[in-house]
């Protein structure tokens, strides 16, 4: 794979600047609250300019910055079976207004992995590749989890209509 360039701070602080709110909305809808989730972009910037080094310029800067985001917001996230998802980030393009189509509950009913990922790609606005390379799994493994959550919250849609 080529070389990407060094993580330089001046790259870390552009990122930084550039995509916080969605690197917030995504650690605060894992963590299940807004200052919690916000605690760990910091946490997790911090850690990134710490172990600028560590970046390999094996794939997108990017996605390294969210594999550490991702990890912080895990280590963070309160263990609970449902997490409730907080009312003050959005979906960046989903189109609709806030939480219109009342999915809130439902998401956070789904299994970890396919909420990061659901996160990832709806609230962050990532594609599967960088989603891949964020969670250190393959690009067909993203596609089939989302697809699970998709299935998983039509069914959970589906059993409230009766």
């Amino acid at each position: 794979m080529r070389r990407r360039g060094p993580a330089t701070v001046d790259r870390l602080e552009a990122l930084y600047r550039e995509r916080y709110e969605h690197f917030a909305r995504v650690a605060s809808a894992l963590t299940g609250d807004g200052e919690t989730g916000r605690d760990a972009v910091q946490i997790a910037f911090a850690a990134a300019i710490q172990s600028r080094r560590a970046y390999r310029g094996e794939g997108p800067l990017e996605a390294w910055l969210w594999r550490i985001v991702v990890n912080e917001a895990r280590r963070l996230a309160r263990v609970r079976p449902e997490v409730e998802l907080p009312g003050e980030h959005e979906p960046a393009t989903n189109g609709h207004g806030p939480d219109e189509l009342g999915l809130r509950p439902w998401i956070g009913r789904l299994p970890g992995r396919q909420r990061e990922i659901l996160f990832l790609r709806y609230y962050a606005d990532l594609d599967y590749r960088t989603i891949a390379a964020a969670l250190e799994i393959e690009v067909g493994t993203v596609s089939a989890t989302l697809s699970a959550a998709h299935t998983k919250l039509r069914k959970l849609l589906k059993e409230v209509e009766r």
